[in-house]
């Protein structure tokens, strides 16, 4: 899927307007960048801990050149304002179900075909960790990958909590904050080369993938995660939308 003069165009103001957003709110600090794949498509996979992450690595993206494209649900591209630019900046709706729901993969394929970054939060949501360590992932990253053969590039980012709080209706301004960006070596997914998308393989490399961003969040932090990693069913929660228990209210961390 060739990216079009009207859509670079397009993209090109929306980013002018994001990075000096972007440059407003927050200093930032991107390492490892040099890891990023050289032409080829690559499928990049980074924690998710507030509503405003995708600002942070779209940024990181774009100032080197590969113009990010998110999986991001469907119902976004339905919104006055948040629909037109997704749509304008060729970002890629996800189906969670019904017929639909495989197209994701195909059109994620021809970015990576020709070339292009796919973003992918292999947690699905912001994750549900007390403490915003990665959670359980799900199988989107895994499934992309063993289809297309793409590396898969792990990466991290801590600070952009501060500036807005997980399910925050509000920016924290002052003081500036800064946010660090820190990218990983590709994923080592040769184990599961020529292995069939079955429930048992996605799982497993969904659970290396985690493992990884984990390590370089850890890295950043300046802290051991966890030693259990978060499963959001075995404390009575939902698998999508904002932290909402079973019954209960909205998580307010």
């Amino acid at each position: 899927m060739a990216i079009s003069k009207k859509t670079r165009m397009f993209f090109a103001l929306a980013a002018a307007g994001g990075r000096s957003l972007n440059n407003l709110l927050m200093g930032k600090e991107w390492l490892g960048l040099e890891k990023l794949p050289q032409g080829q498509g690559f499928i990049a996979c980074p924690n998710h801990c507030t509503e405003i992450d995708p600002i942070v690595i779209g940024h990181m993206l774009y100032n080197q050149k590969r113009m990010p494209h998110f999986l991001a649900k469907e119902s976004l591209f339905r919104t006055p304002v948040v629909g037109p630019i997704l749509r304008g900046a060729q970002q890629i709706p996800v189906e969670r179900s019904g017929a639909g729901a495989g197209r994701s993969l195909i059109v994620a394929q021809e970015v990576l075909d020709d070339g292009g970054a796919v973003v992918v939060y292999p947690e699905g949501t912001l994750t549900r960790d007390p403490d915003l360590w990665p959670m359980k992932g799900r199988t989107g990253a895994a499934r992309l990958a063993l289809v297309t053969g793409a590396p898969v590039i792990p990466m991290a980012h801590w600070g952009a909590q501060e500036v807005f709080p997980r399910y925050a209706k509000s920016v924290k301004l002052f003081p500036r904050k800064k946010v660090r960006v820190l990218v990983g070596d590709p994923v080592d997914l040769s184990r599961f080369a020529g292995r069939t998308g079955d429930k048992a393989t996605l799982e497993e490399m969904t659970a290396v993938i985690m493992a990884d961003v984990t390590k370089l969040l850890a890295q950043l932090r300046g802290e051991e995660p966890p030693a259990t990693v978060w499963d959001p069913s075995a404390h009575n929660q939902t698998q999508h939308g904002r932290n909402m228990e079973r019954g209960g209210e909205a998580g307010t961390k």
